[in-house]
Parts: structure tokens; C-alpha cells; sequence
């Protein structure tokens, strides 16, 4: 009787001791999420700095005085024009 009642109780801790390991919230899950939180924070910091860059470029055109150099770069590029002094190499 004693026997079999280790044995069971063996069974039952070897399973709760292998859900702590590889069950649906178990360490290796732990490890998964800790991977794919790290890879979403590096994509989140590009992503702000992008939005800094962008929204530097959005005030220099908002501003009283609109930066002449940006906004000659942004007609030249919606009229599809060029300056005599630029150098245009045009790619097959």
C-alpha cells in the first residue's frame, strides 16, 4: 500500500514539475514572451525615432517661417522638376 501511494504521488509532482516547465505558462513560455517583448520594445524605439524625425520635418513647415531649403526640396519632388545645377542620374 505505502508503495503505490509514492508511486502515485511521484506521478502527480513529476507532472506538476513538467507543466512548470514546458505547460502553456511555463518557464519556456516565460522565455518566448521575454524574447518577443524585447523584439517589440527595439521596434517600438525605431518607430518613435522615426516619428521624431517626421515630426521635426512637420514643424520646420509649420513654423512662422517656413525653412526655404525643405520646401524647395518638397516642390522640386511633388512637380517633378530639377534645379540647372543639379546632377540627375536616372536609373534604367
Amino acid at each position: 500500500m505505502p508503495l503505490g501511494l509514492y508511486a502515485v504521488s511521484a506521478l502527480v509532482v513529476g507532472y506538476f514539475v513538467h507543466q512548470a516547465e514546458s505547460g502553456n505558462r511555463g518557464l519556456e513560455a516565460k522565455r518566448a514572451l521575454k524574447i518577443q517583448a524585447y523584439g517589440l520594445k527595439q521596434e517600438l524605439t525605431a518607430a518613435k525615432a522615426d516619428r521624431a524625425i517626421w515630426e521635426h520635418r512637420v514643424a520646420l513647415l509649420r513654423s512662422d517661417q517656413i525653412d526655404r531649403d525643405l520646401l524647395e526640396e518638397r516642390a522640386r519632388i511633388v512637380l517633378g522638376r530639377v534645379h540647372a545645377n543639379d546632377v540627375v542620374i536616372i536609373n534604367p
